[in-house]
């Protein structure tokens, strides 16, 4: 398999495929034709699409590796499995399936041995990966029996640091089960369809070393590994040991005098490494010059390159044909792609990237810096948003970027609506975002200011491509949340934000032409439109004739600009606070938000209000506080809205979070009422409601979708259906909320270090098989009158624990039994 167009890896990849890319000083596709050939496979095919007469070009009959290979180039996108059963002529024995741009050397003769022994139809090679979520994550019975596996899991779904390598055998009968010429994957076609015929799916776990090279870390990653002798490679150089060093070196190999050589250097043909040079852990490829006294460390060095005298490279990836001047020095983390030049004493500050063919000229300092710390490393987007601290993660630089790349991916004369809070920091990053979208030939209807449910509403009834929302995070005051959505007003999901990221981080993305820069409009707001369906959407005449006296605080956000004349049109007395767009109170700390809780509830018991009401600033989230005073915590909000909403409406079915309390489903078996679990997220939530699944879906975080008039959750509209609700019941909050009282909560933060997150899965998916469990995000429990969620954070090295049941000190044991075990299994 060696057609990728290796993406992530840019800017190496610019002008190779992905399978040349040198590992060492030879090309990653060598060293799988070099393992194939050590077991004893030489019949080989390589399958071909991204510039593949380079990869033809090089290798081509295989005579001269020892094997013998062929090249076929689909004449459309088959799939990984369609793909191979387009390769092959006929299926008449077993065929092992790898990819030409990973490292590894498992040892394929005993993986084949034992597919053979265990009579497998199709054995996938596994291996543990510290980090599972880039890869198909498995668990195999004690024989090898596949149970389950997951494509690209989430953190809450990442059951097993057991991973899918992407290495197959496969027998005749699973080939022939492709259908011809057709799009079908391995991962989401043939194994699922496998094990629902119960067929021989078997999973291997290989020792040794397995590595897909996905991005320029993982590039890193592999040469440091290769320094540090942790791959058995074959490079067929001759070998020379020195005391703590080790020379793997190529043919006319010329080294002057006083070359200082430590660790593991590998060096390809025809190199010359003038006198006094350094060098540490490095690779240096074929016909390349390392000039007098330069020094090179843990680097990586392709062919054809020139270092002056004098220079100074560390931990950095020189590409091919580049001049590097005398004294110029690169920093840690630096790329310097094909054909640059980098002139006399000039600087190269750590993480910037120089794409083909720059120059530098002497004595310049290249100092910006493509990679916003290490949390944009790890992952650009979760659950739909972009978050960061304001002005130091997000930017106004990033954020061109950004707009940019989502532009590239929408493609030229798409049509985007962006919004935001009241601040005037979301203000200035939404501009941001404007300008890289219109220079991508985006077009953009800008909403200004505006609550999100308003935007939802109004990307469903236009014809958008998609829509964008800035603003300060509920969670956290100082960070921003850029909100991505679909052209129907639903989150935008992962499949489509991973190749947004993609060409974010390498800048792989095209500018419109002058004549094709996009149209920025500010149109006619949705608002009158959308007050016209939410009326339509509530029991206006049950709502009117309670005649209820409200406190609604607005947070300083825009359904200030909406819910005042919706209340005085339903006869409700409504006291309005915090009801003016102040872009100097955009958001608040956890401290001030507990401060004007206070005060809602204060001012709900001297007027004797039925309710209080707080918004959110985006009008998503709903607060409510009961007409004793008393704040109802989101988990009892839910369990309100629940009883409320099943007494009034005869229902099937409804979906609430894989958090929420067990109370949902006491309440829903009193009416036969199903309760189905979904993950964590709003995403998730509107996807169940879409399809029509449930009647009502209810999250934790005060979120809640009603079907008809919302996809997603609307804090305007759940405060009307809660006032329809108590109206239709006659019902006191204060009364209900009181029935949950015999249900206990906790919720803790357990540190983990990202590495173990995977191990610790694992090893709890193993010590809980005898207990019932739900795997939906993360790992729920169910005790003995209780149950525990252990669900791994998405954004920090922890793990959350939440535990509920009818004592606190049930509640109590679980939360310390489950923390020490995911402390233990951080160790053993």
């Amino acid at each position: 398999m060696a057609g990728g167009f290796g993406t992530r890896l840019r800017p190496l990849t610019i002008n190779i495929p992905k399978p040349m890319v040198p590992i060492g000083n030879l090309p990653m596709m060598e060293h799988v034709v070099c393992l194939l050939k050590r077991h004893g496979i030489t019949d080989i095919t390589a399958l071909l699409y991204f510039q593949p007469e380079k990869i033809r070009d090089y290798f081509g009959d295989g005579s001269r590796f020892g094997v013998h290979i062929g090249y076929v180039i689909p004449d459309q996108d088959y799939g990984t499995a369609g793909a191979v059963r387009f390769a092959l002529e006929r299926a008449d024995e077993p065929i092992l399936v790898i990819s030409g741009d990973l490292v590894t050397d498992f040892d394929l003769s005993s993986a084949m041995n034992w597919h053979k022994q265990a009579g497998s139809q199709a054995t996938l090679l596994l291996t543990r990966m510290d980090n599972p979520l880039a890869y198909g994550i498995v668990i195999t019975s004690d024989e090898g029996r596949i149970i389950r596996f997951l494509e690209k899991p989430s953190w809450g779904e990442a059951f097993s640091d057991t991973i899918n390598t992407g290495i197959y055998i496969l027998e005749p009968a699973a080939i022939q089960m492709v259908p011809p010429r057709t799009n079908f994957d391995f991962s989401q076609n043939l194994f699922p369809l496998m094990l629902q015929r119960q067929m021989g799916l078997f999973g291997h776990i290989m020792d040794g070393y397995w590595r897909d090279v996905g991005n320029v870390d993982e590039y890193r990653n592999v040469h440091v590994d290769l320094f540090d002798g942790k791959i058995d490679l074959t490079f067929g150089d001759s070998v020379q040991n020195s005391g703590d060093s080790t020379i793997v070196k190529g043919k006319d190999v010329t080294i002057g005098e006083d070359v200082t050589i430590s660790g593991k250097v590998f060096i390809g043909d025809n190199v010359v490494i003038e006198n006094g040079a350094q060098l540490t852990d490095c690779a240096i490829a074929h016909n390349s010059i390392i000039g007098r006294s330069s020094s090179v460390k843990r680097s990586i060095i392709w062919s054809g390159t020139s270092v002056g005298v004098d220079a100074e490279i560390n931990s950095a990836i020189v590409c091919s044909r580049v001049r590097v001047g005398d004294r110029v020095m690169l920093n840690e983390h630096v790329i310097v792609s094909d054909d640059c030049t980098l002139g006399l004493a000039s600087t190269v500050k750590a993480n910037c990237k120089l794409w083909p063919g720059k120059k530098v000229d002497a004595g310049a300092i290249v100092s910006h810096s493509l990679v916003w710390g290490d949390k944009w490393n790890r992952e650009l987007f979760t659950h739909s948003k972009i978050t960061g601290l304001a002005l130091t993660e997000i930017t106004p630089e990033m954020t061109v970027r950004v707009g940019a790349a989502f532009g590239a991916f929408l493609g030229r004369g798409a049509a985007v609506v962006t919004s935001r809070d009241a601040s005037d920091i979301s203000r200035l990053l939404k501009r941001g975002m404007i300008s890289g979208l219109l220079a991508a030939g985006v077009n953009v209807d800008d909403f200004e200011t505006m609550p999100i449910p308003v935007v939802r509403y109004g990307l469903r009834k236009g014809n958008y491509a998609a829509g964008l929302y800035v603003r300060h995070s509920p969670e956290d005051y100082r960070e921003i949340e850029c909100i991505f959505f679909d052209g129907n007003g639903t989150d935008m999901p992962s499949s489509r934000l991973k190749k947004i990221e993609r060409m974010y981080f390498s800048e792989d993305f095209e500018r419109a032409s002058l004549d094709d820069i996009g149209h920025l409009d500010a149109p006619r707001q949705p608002i009158e439109e959308y007050k016209r369906d939410f009326m339509a959407s509530i029991d206006v005449e049950h709502i009117r004739k309670a005649g209820f006296k409200v406190v609604v605080d607005h947070s300083n956000g825009s359904s200030s600009e909406i819910l005042p004349r919706l209340f005085s049109g339903l006869g409700i007395s409504a006291v309005q606070l915090n009801a003016s767009l102040d872009p100097r109170k955009f958001s608040t700390s956890h401290e001030e938000q507990e401060k004007a809780v206070s005060q809602l509830s204060a001012i709900v018991t001297s007027l004797n209000a039925d309710v209080g009401l707080m918004l959110n600033s985006a009008a998503e989230k709903l607060i409510v506080v009961d007409e004793t005073g008393h704040p109802i915590d989101a988990q009892t909000l839910l369990l309100i809205f629940t009883e409320l909403y099943l007494r009034v409406h005869h229902v099937k079915r409804i979906a609430v979070t894989v958090d929420s309390s067990m109370g949902v489903e006491e309440i829903a078996r009193a009416r036969g009422v199903d309760v189905v679990r979904v993950a964590n997220d709003h995403l998730a939530m509107m996807e169940i409601n879409r399809r029509g699944e449930a009647d009502f879906v209810g999250g934790t975080r005060g979120g809640y979708i009603f079907p008809g008039f919302q996809m997603g959750a609307d804090g305007m509209l759940s405060s009307f259906k809660l006032l329809e609700l108590m109206a239709k019941t006659e019902t006191k909050l204060s009364v209900i909320r009181k029935r949950f009282e015999h249900l206990h909560r906790r919720t803790i933060s357990v540190p983990c270090p990202w590495a173990k997150k995977g191990t610790v899965m694992r090893k709890l998916i193993t010590g809980t098989a005898d207990k019932t469990r739900q795997l939906i995000d993360g790992i729920r429990i169910f005790e003995d009158g209780g149950w525990v969620l252990v669900i791994p954070d998405s954004a920090s090295a922890s793990f959350n624990i939440v535990a509920e049941s009818r004592s606190d000190s049930e509640t109590s044991r679980l939360i310390q039994s489950y923390s020490a075990m995911v402390n233990e299994y951080q160790v053993n």
